[in-house]
């Protein structure tokens, strides 16, 4: 059964950066396609990035140019680096195993002065 369990959350100031990190058991993890989530209160959960198993990445135009995933086949991790952070994206960050549609519990980040 596949796990993930998601740490790095922290409270940053605005402009302040964070690296969140996604820890995968249970299976193969390189061959699955990773993704970053994020959700605020009362808000939808949204795509914040993915990486593919051959290491392509897609980013939300939001984040595009401050945030970079990255994955480490060798340590069963996945990575979100986030840069130049805003108020705004102080949200729950998911990570997720795409193609089994499998999540971790979540990281709060809370972004204040």
């Amino acid at each position: 059964q596949v796990q993930l369990v998601e740490s790095g959350g922290d409270l940053v100031q605005p402009g302040g950066s964070l690296r969140l990190s996604c820890a995968f058991s249970g299976s193969i993890f390189s061959i699955y396609q990773m993704g970053w989530y994020r959700q605020a209160p009362g808000k939808q959960r949204e795509l914040v990035a993915v990486i593919g198993k051959g290491g392509s990445t897609n980013y939300a135009d939001s984040v595009e140019g401050r945030f970079t995933i990255s994955r480490d086949n060798a340590k069963n991790t996945v990575y979100l680096r986030m840069n130049s952070l805003k108020p705004g994206e102080a949200d729950v960050y998911y990570c997720r195993a795409v193609d089994m549609d499998c999540w971790g519990k979540g990281a709060l980040v809370t972004v204040s002065s």
